[in-house]
Formats: structure tokens, sequence, C-alpha cells
């Protein structure tokens, strides 16, 4: 029988409370004009001067490092312009999720803003899978192109990129993904995560690098006298795109990917771009403000659910349009195809849940790898990912079709993914992804060996107690001085996502004066402690509160403003306690 992990035991995760320097807290606070407790987060973040600082909280275009310390970018450039210049065709080939989808958007948008032969083609996820594949390149071959321009994929493939080339086909490749082995033989390969470039910022989505391409682009052409008695590009139009793709491919809002989130949700906030304003009419949030949180749940879903249930050039039309009324029809399609994906995905889930508590023990699995020909190879990603959250083991889903297996593979944050796949290479026919998410193809008859050899590389590296989830903590405080002042200053700190998370704040020694269970096992608490009192609520957490009664306890935690009910106060939203050690 699966338990569900640390049902009675607290705290239920491990903390991590960086050290923050007293002086450099008054320094922050004086020279910024911020709340102490805001000089400790950005400090507990590794923001180490008065002006990162000053940087981290207004971000600026003016603050983007030089795209052409990228490698291969200026080969990359000039073989496009020479495309230009030569009237060849050229096709933007893609991938399928938000991160390929508005990398396609983006470049086809600014080339088809001087030139006419460009056109963009993104694989079936089902039928043809993932990157570059040789019937496509055969189909782009046919369709008289002398150019390809590979978007959020390529890297990894060698043999497609020397076909092309056989074709008579040149091959740029703009990617993210981790590198295994050597370069394809592409005319350029513009990646940051080559051992050999030295663009500061590793970290950056496939969107991200195919921004940096279209300013080095933009630049050489006016180098070389292109844009004389024309309209000048104004990039900054591209950064809704750019912070949506950035956003949902939970990339680092770090560096550059933070200012092109904080940019370009500003811009989606103003409703210029059709597509996008329709998207949030039928998501319900058309008068709203757009947050990263609000896109990740509402808007992304549906950018991504047209590349898993149909077509993604679909949701790339949608990003398009200038038309209001195709907009909304192409919208409410996205939609649509989103209620399915959430069925599907309810199903194999709860699937899943099922065989988890039928067939392994928490205390004896380091791995979950399961595998199906009845489940959507466009679903097993989501589902693999909350697996990951609810049991917090690295999770392989594999849907299985004439005796194949494509797989998606997600992981914690201890342990290594990509590294581990390599290690099971010569049981995969192929894999690609980086340290948390990956895709894999595999033999049906090499499942239950690579189910095996994946337990025994996450064994080795990790024991179970390794395996509990970790909470970081950006600053201790007392509960006075969690007040509105600061928790409006909190959105100095926007947008949230992957590596900077909402603030987490620590307090020692309070006690739980009242509480009471609402909605699904929600544990809604009354605080007290330094002399004031706070309201709190603990989601899923009830059967915590024979606990908790009467004792004095370290509580975790984010502030919050809640609206609800015609009241708005102050709420602590819980993350985790730990009870005093005993006598």
């Amino acid at each position: 029988m699966l338990s569900k992990p640390h049902e009675t035991a607290l705290p239920t995760t491990r903390w991590k409370l960086p050290p923050i320097p007293p002086v450099l807290q008054d320094d922050f606070t004086e020279e910024l004009g911020i709340h102490p407790v805001l000089s400790r987060i950005l400090i507990g973040r590794s923001i180490e001067t008065v002006e990162q600082a000053r940087r981290f909280i207004s971000p600026s275009l003016g603050e983007l490092h030089n795209p052409f310390l990228l490698k291969d970018i200026r080969n990359a450039a000039e073989r496009l312009v020479r495309a230009v210049k030569n009237k060849e065709k050229i096709v933007i080939y893609g991938d399928y999720d938000v991160d390929g989808i508005t990398s396609v958007a983006v470049l086809f948008h600014f080339l088809t803003g001087f030139y006419d032969q460009v056109d963009y083609y993104i694989p079936d996820r089902i039928d043809e899978g993932y990157s570059l594949n040789c019937p496509a390149i055969e189909r782009i071959a046919g369709g008289g192109a002398g150019l390809i321009i590979t978007v959020d994929c390529g890297t990894s493939d060698r043999d497609e990129i020397s076909f092309a080339r056989e074709l008579g086909i040149d091959t740029i490749v703009l990617d993210h993904h981790e590198l295994t082995g050597p370069l394809p033989s592409a005319v350029a390969v513009v990646n940051p995560n080559r051992e050999d470039c030295r663009f500061p910022f590793k970290q950056l989505a496939g969107v991200g690098v195919v921004f940096n391409f279209v300013i080095a682009l933009r630049g050489l052409l006016r180098e070389q006298g292109f844009w004389a008695g024309k309209k000048y590009p104004n990039l900054k139009e591209y950064l809704d795109l750019v912070a949506l793709g950035t956003i949902g491919d939970i990339a680092p809002l770090l560096d550059e990917n933070r200012i092109f989130a904080k940019i370009g949700l500003d811009l989606i906030n103003k409703g210029k771009r059709t597509g996008v304003q329709a998207l949030r009419e039928v998501s319900g949030l058309s008068s709203a403000p757009l947050d990263s949180l609000s896109a990740s749940f509402f808007i992304i879903p549906r950018i991504n659910a047209a590349g898993r249930m149909s077509r993604a050039g679909e949701a790339v039309e949608l990003l398009l349009t200038e038309d209001a009324q195709a907009a909304a029809s192409l919208a409410r399609k996205m939609d649509e195809y989103n209620r399915r994906r959430q069925a599907l995905e309810k199903n194999i889930l709860e699937e899943i849940r099922l065989r988890l508590e039928n067939s392994l023990s928490l205390d004896r699995t380091h791995a979950i790898v399961f595998a199906s020909p009845e489940w959507h190879p466009g679903i097993i990603g989501i589902v693999a990912s909350k697996l990951v959250d609810q049991y917090y083991r690295p999770t392989v889903l594999i849907s299985l079709k004439d005796g194949i297996g494509k797989g998606s593979c997600r992981s914690i944050a201890e342990f290594d993914l990509h590294q581990a796949l390599n290690r099971c290479h010569s049981l995969l026919l192929a894999h690609g992804g980086h340290r948390y998410a990956a895709g894999i193809s595999i033999r049906e008859e090499q499942v239950d060996e690579f189910r095996r050899q994946l337990e025994a590389i996450v064994r080795a590296d990790l024991s179970l107690a390794e395996m509990i989830r970790q909470t970081t903590i950006d600053a201790r405080c007392n509960l006075s001085e969690i007040n509105t002042d600061l928790i409006s200053q909190f959105e100095l700190l926007a947008p949230f996502g992957s590596m900077n998370q909402e603030p987490v704040l620590y307090a020692q020694g309070v006690r739980v004066s009242s509480f009471s269970i609402v909605g699904r096992n929600h544990l809604k608490m009354r605080i007290h402690g330094d002399g004031v009192f706070r309201e709190s609520i603990w989601f899923s957490m009830g059967h915590f509160r024979e606990a908790i009664r009467g004792l004095d306890v370290d509580v975790v935690f984010t502030p919050r403003m809640n609206n609800w009910a015609g009241t708005n106060g102050i709420q602590l939203k819980m993350r985790d306690m730990a009870l005093p050690p005993s006598p």
C-alpha cells in the first residue's frame, strides 16, 4: 500500500534558511527605501549589492546582454541575410509546446515583416514526435526550401540535419536544451549551453534564444543599410510572446528571463495582441490584471492544449492574427482542447494513483515508472509533474503504441534527470531534455529493464531521507512585521516563478489560538505571537489539527491580502510547521 508522504510528521519538508548580514540589510532598507523584511528577502536570494537589488526590482531592456556573445549567432544571422538576398524559401521548424509555439510566432512575424518567402512547420506530437524528422525534411525539401531554422529544438538532431544537407538544405539551430554528444553539422548552432558560448546567462528558454537572434539579425541588417527608408522594427512588441514562452517553459525568472517576463506581462495587460486578449476572454480574465501565476494556470495551458490535442499550428495562427473574430474562434477551440485535456489528465492520474497504491511502497521506491497503451502522449507530461508534486520521486510515464513507447520524464530538485538518462542510453531509442524534464523513446520490451536501471541509479545517488521536499526560506521575521505595507512591496519582486517564488518567511514560537477545518481538509488558524494575532490557512493539512493544539510552533508561510466575503485582511498562507523539541 502506497502511503501518502508526511501524514503524521512535522515538519513535512526540510527547511533551508540563508544567513542575512545585518549591515547589508540596513544598507538596502536605507538606500532603496524598502521594508526591512523585503531587504532580507533580496539578500536571501543572493543579491549582494544595492545596485544589484535596484536592477532586480526595476528590470529594464537596457540590461539585456549583447546577443553577439552567443556562439554562432553572427553566422546564423549572416546565413539568413544571404537567404533573403538569394530569395531562398525559409522554413521555421518548431516544437509543439508553448515555448516552441511562441518561438515560431516571434520569428515568423519578424521575418514576414520584410520577406515573403517564409513558412513554418510544427510536427504532430503523436505521429511525428519531438524535433526534426526525415519525412518532414523531405516534405520541406519538396516545397523548395533552402534553409531550415529550428527553434526550441535541433541541438541533438545530428542525423536529421545531415540528411537535410544531403538534400541541399542548410540548417540554423536556435535552441536551449542541454547538449549530449557532438554538435550537429548545421550552419550555426546557437545555444547558450554550448561549452564554448560566452553568453553570461545560460538559462534562456527557447523563445529567449530566438529573441536574442532577432536582436542580432536586426542589428546586422542595420549595419548593411537594409532599414534605410523603411520602418525600423520595435522589438519590444514581441515581449508578450517571449514572456509567455519563458514562463510556460518554467525557465528561471532571473536575469534576462525576468526582464522578458516583467515587461511582457505589462504588454499583455495593455491588451494590444488580439490573440492573447481572446485567450484572456475565454479564460474569464479579460478585465483582471494578468500575472505570471494566472498566465501559468489559464493562458499557457490553453496554448499548450493545441499541440496536445490537435495542431500546434492553430495556436501559432491565434498568436499571429489581428482579426478579432478569427481570434475569438481560435481561442474557443483552445478552450475546448483544454477541457478535453483536463478530462484525460484526471482519468490517467486516477488510474496511476490506484496502480501506485496496489503495487508500490513509498518506503522502498526511489523512482516511479509506468507505461500503458491507453495513455494520450500529449497528457502524460502534465500527469508526471503532478505525481512528482505529490510523491516527490523522479517520475517517467510512457505511452505505448505499436511496440514503441514515448515517455515524459519529470524530476525533483536533488536529482539530475538528464544525466540519469545518459546512463540509460543503451536502453533508449532517443532522449533529450534537461535536469528537471525530458522526453524519451523506448522499445516496449525494454521498459521493465529501464525501470530497474533508473531505480538503481536514483537509489545510488539519493537516500530516501534526502527525498523530502525542501522549503527555501527567504527571511526570518516577527509577526508584528507582517503588515499591508510589506505585502504591497512584494510586487517589486514579481513576476514570480521558477527560482523566484513568492516570498517565504519564518517566525518562531507562535501559538495556534484557535482553528477550524474548512473546505477539503484545509486548516484555518488564528495564530498569536509578538503581541499580534494573524489569520492563516494551511491547505489540505487538517489532519494536523490535534498535533498542534495548545503548542507553540515555528511556522513557514507566505503573507498575502485575502479578499473574501466582503472582507480584506492579512492572511498567512502556511507552508509548513515545526513542533518544539521534546523536553
